[in-house]
């Protein structure tokens, strides 16, 4: 993340590529995205797959946010997502655009005040939302948002072309995760269950009727399999791509 650091103002787009095509988890993409949102002087992002029509909650739509946890909370409560004029604007184009809270209070039902409200509570009055989709057909878009004065037309170019790249490289993330949990065993897996609810090595083999030796040799297979260095990693990342619950 060195280009946020030692540039006066964000960089230009290109900048970024090599970094985003380094990245391994969603976890290293929200970091990046974290940047790049306070390097545009934002306050929050947000990447979404775009939600079918019956759609009513906008978190099971999002892939990764920063979004304040109330917001998002009283969003969906109220039900703001199927008269979104940005969710509009998205199924009829692929463009990007500035979405401007306040003067696009045009939703149905009387929602209008309330989201005006609620945005402008968390200073986040301003959106650009970038249109975009995978190798697949999925569509989606990356937004950030703030209280910041008009993002430019150059501005709005480069982080068009960053979105992109974020997308492509999410969805390739999680096809390597749906690849890594095809490859694991039942007898794996079992193992990353019992060590996650805090098993020993001898507790589980016990459990499972094995010998200490096959336990360990079954986590170690696992934590190579998912990419890991050791158990600890393992169980995160089996509990991230919803090996393990």
């Amino acid at each position: 993340m060195a280009a946020f650091v030692q540039a006066g103002t964000p960089p230009r787009g290109e900048d970024f590529i090599e970094e985003i095509g380094r990245l391994k988890t969603q976890f290293d993409v929200f970091r990046f995205m974290k940047g790049l949102t306070e390097a545009y002087r934002c306050r929050a992002f947000m990447v979404l797959k775009l939600p079918p029509i019956t759609s009513s909650e906008l978190q099971s739509n999002s892939v990764i946010n920063n979004w304040p946890a109330e917001l998002l909370s009283i969003y969906d409560q109220e039900c703001l997502l199927p008269t979104s004029p940005v969710l509009q604007r998205l199924r009829r184009s692929t463009l990007p655009f500035i979405h401007d809270v306040a003067a696009s209070a045009n939703r149905e039902e009387g929602k209008s005040q309330l989201a005006v409200a609620l945005f402008e509570r968390f200073r986040m009055s301003r959106f650009v939302y970038l249109p975009t989709h995978d190798a697949s057909g999925l569509r989606g878009a990356v937004s950030m948002a703030g209280d910041r004065d008009l993002f430019s037309a150059e501005e709005i170019k480069d982080l068009f072309y960053v979105a992109i790249h974020v997308f492509d490289r999410l969805a390739e993330i999680r096809n390597l995760d749906v690849r890594v949990v095809d490859a694991l065993t039942d007898r794996e897996i079992d193992c990353l269950n019992w060590t996650a609810a805090g098993k020993t090595s001898a507790e589980i083999a016990e459990i499972l009727a094995l010998s200490e030796h096959t336990v360990n040799h079954y986590l170690n297979r696992a934590t190579k399999k998912l990419d890991t260095v050791n158990r600890t990693q393992a169980v995160a990342k089996a509990l991230r791509v919803g090996l393990i619950k």
